[in-house]
């Protein structure tokens, strides 16, 4: 079958959930038989968000080939389980730098670069790239921003001549709009939706869905009256009210028969029967009472919590396949280090310290290793968790008082950590890192190999330090074990502290491959090791 294309746009506001109406979409058809990608096109000049700071983008999540990516391709590759390529990913830092490569090679012959048809051009080709490196029959097409915004303009006419490209029969657009709730007459209004689908149709897209959110019920004459103004049919307008519940959305969407709808525009026939249990008893296990377990996260970049946006849902996966509610504590390392807000870590059944970089907060972060070694608390550090867990034993297990990283002290007697060798010569930041899916050796007897259950894993990277070798003896006869090491034995992936009952640093980001049906096996043996602490077993009945 010729492949398919389904567009989404936003309307109204940003964050007004595209990306995750894209992800469960795409559960949908995934359910009913069809292969599935899924493209995030964003309109920002930085050619990844790799460069950009948490607190502007959220987090980063690298995929298999390394690709430094938006957050939402996290939701797509966690509601659909897929795996996506860098291809899934558009900036228009990447466009404008692959045309402009281009004019200087002389590909253009002379001619004038315009943004119609280079730029376009040029957006069209990577789109139509999707289907030819993963191989799907349906791919999902989501343009970042909002419809009026001035750098989004090229990607909406690119879609726009898709329509003809393509095939109409072949194409399909959704339009997610936001319905405002005006408090003074206790009612939900339509027209900014209206006004948005206007500046859509205005740019040649008429869509053939809109998805209505809203935080409180859309009544059918809602519906009716976005379908009379907006040129659509009523059975084309899907309200989506606000849920609590982020994996709740594939069984809205399903209930309210989109993914039908959807095959009969494309003229498309489910070839299997969705079966929705696993989802259901996930969805189950959120809305049940549980035993309560303590969680903090030590981080650098708390007041955004989209900052850990994977972090959060690893650990969320693994609490719900355990039978436990986890109480998830953001606390700031850098309070910490100022001896302020120690109260935040006293009760706590785990500690978890994720990546970052700079050095605001690192002390903060050291210490919390130290805590959490010392009091025997179930620790797990991630990237620059790791790092930290290994300047701390140096310190105080070793007694190098100024052991560090070269990475936030460059004139360290004891770099403990230190920078990659081939990172030495590199100037450029962007897309230079230790980045994507490399594999790890597995330690036998190690908590690491009880919890993955087999001798090697894959896992994905992002970091430019790295333990540093010189130490690995002093560091293994004061108590650390060095259970992950790259296939050759020169790098160490995963160390752990023996006399503890689960403290584990990964150099790798564990977080990325953790799914709602499947958590990641070291996030499922923290829990439980917060569980035991706590006094419940998985189970959720008290010891």
């Amino acid at each position: 079958m010729a492949t398919k294309y389904i567009f989404f746009t936003g309307g109204v506001v940003s964050s007004v959930g595209k990306g995750v109406t894209a992800a469960a979409v795409g559960r949908l058809l995934k359910e009913r038989g069809f292969k599935v990608a899924v493209q995030k096109l964003d309109p920002y000049i930085n050619v990844d968000p790799g460069t950009m700071s948490p607190y502007q983008h959220g987090e980063v999540f690298v995929l298999d080939d390394g690709a430094e990516t938006d957050l939402d391709l996290g939701h797509y590759e966690r509601f659909i389980d897929i795996r996506l390529n860098r291809v899934c990913n558009i900036t228009t830092g990447q466009v404008y730098a692959e045309v402009i490569s281009n004019e200087r090679r002389g590909d253009y012959l002379g001619g004038t670069i315009q943004v119609i048809p280079h730029i376009t051009n040029e957006i069209k080709r990577r789109i139509g790239l999707v289907a030819k490196t993963t191989g799907a029959e349906i791919v999902l097409v989501e343009v970042g921003g909002t419809v009026g915004d001035i750098e989004s303009q090229p990607f909406l006419e690119a879609i726009r001549q898709l329509r003809s490209d393509f095939g109409r029969e072949n194409t399909l657009y959704i339009h997610v709009t936001w319905l405002p709730y005006i408090g003074a007459t206790g009612e939900l209004k339509t027209k900014p939706t209206q006004h948005s689908v206007r500046e859509l149709r205005s740019l040649g897209i008429s869509p053939d869905i809109i998805v209505a959110r809203s935080d409180y019920p859309v009544e059918d004459d809602l519906c009716e009256k976005i379908a009379l103004f907006c040129d659509v049919e009523k059975k084309a307008v899907f309200p989506m009210v606000t849920t609590p519940v982020l994996y709740e959305i594939p069984l809205l969407l399903e209930k309210a028969n989109i993914g039908e709808y959807l095959l009969q525009r494309m003229g498309l026939e489910a070839r299997e029967k969705p079966d929705w249990k696993e989802w259901e008893h996930l969805v189950n296990q959120v809305n049940k009472e549980k035993p309560v377990v303590k969680i903090a996260l030590v981080g650098k970049y708390v007041e955004l919590h989209d900052a850990y946006l994977s972090v959060r849902e690893a650990i969320k996966h693994a609490g719900l396949h355990l039978g436990v509610e986890v109480d998830l504590r953001w606390v700031h390392s850098a309070e910490l280090e100022k001896g302020r807000n120690w109260d935040a870590l006293k009760d706590v059944d785990g500690i978890v310290v994720p990546g970052g970089f700079g050095s605001r907060g690192i002390e903060g972060k050291i210490q919390t290793a130290h805590y959490a070694r010392i009091n025997k608390i179930p620790y797990l550090g991630l990237c620059l968790g790791m790092q930290v867990m290994v300047v701390e034993m140096a310190r105080n297990v070793l007694h190098k008082e100024e052991a560090n990283s070269t990475e936030f002290d460059r004139a360290t007697p004891d770099p403990v950590i230190d920078l990659m060798p081939e990172q030495t010569s590199i100037t450029d930041k962007g897309g230079t890192m230790r980045l994507g899916l490399y594999p790890c050796h597995l330690k036998a007897g190690s908590i690491a190999r009880e919890a993955y259950g087999v001798d090697q894993v894959e896992e994905r990277h992002r970091h430019r330090f790295e333990f540093n070798n010189a130490y690995r003896t002093q560091l293994e006869e004061a108590g650390m074990r060095l259970s992950g090491l790259s296939p050759d034995g020169r790098l160490v992936e995963i160390s752990e502290i023996i006399d503890h009952p689960f403290m584990v640093g990964t150099q790798f980001h564990p977080e990325f491959l953790s799914r709602p049906n499947r958590p990641h096996p070291l996030f499922y043996a923290f829990v439980k090791a917060a569980s035991e602490r706590s006094g419940v077993t998985t189970n959720g009945k008290a010891k």
